[in-house]
């Protein structure tokens, strides 16, 4: 009982995290650069897969609800903003980061699980941002435009953010586990 009620405040905490990370943001292009990654690879290395994931679906599921809690806002218009496949990039993201850490705080574990889950973050938000301009906005933006302003812009921060993660990770997963030694993976 006391593990499963660990595991949920920290998924609310993750959620929180990532929200608080949307408003810590240097604009740029169609998007703007936040911390939002950052907490999902977190979430992903501190919590699992399962719970990495559910605190992601968490901050979707709220923001989708009205809460402004998204880089430009909420609520369930939010579908229509070219951005939003990148939140919705944040669920499979945390779930194979947490996947492929696999509850270690190792470097050569944390940094292929925060590639991996970069990779994913992009293959669900890019496809969604080029069908938002050009299908639903009209835009005639070319794919090639689109891989430029909604990724190859960004490698540069999230290289980074894999760096702080991987760092935070060596510490952080260890005193997780000694708080309490299934919660991540279960």
């Amino acid at each position: 009982m006391r593990n499963h009620t660990q595991r949920m405040i920290l998924t609310a905490l993750f959620a929180g995290l990532t929200a608080i990370g949307a408003f810590l943001k240097i604009p740029l292009g169609l998007t703007s650069i936040t911390l939002q990654f950052f907490f999902t690879a977190m979430a992903g290395v501190l919590l699992g897969p399962k719970w990495g994931a559910a605190s992601q679906a968490v901050y979707v599921a709220l923001g989708l609800a009205g809460l402004p809690i998204f880089t430009m806002g909420g609520g369930p218009t939010y579908l229509l903003q070219p951005s939003f496949g990148f939140l919705l990039g944040l669920i499979p993201a945390a779930w194979l980061t947490g996947a492929i850490a696999q509850g270690s705080g190792a470097a050569k574990r944390v940094i292929p699980a925060c590639i991996a889950g970069d990779l994913i973050l992009y293959a669900v938000g890019v496809p969604y941002m080029y069908l938002i301009l050009n299908v639903y906005l009209g835009k005639g933006m070319p794919l090639s435009q689109v891989l430029w302003a909604g990724m190859a812009v960004y490698l540069p921060g999230d290289a980074l953010k894999i760096v702080a993660v991987t760092l935070l990770a060596r510490p952080l997963v260890p005193a997780l586990s000694r708080l309490s030694p299934a919660s991540r993976n279960a």
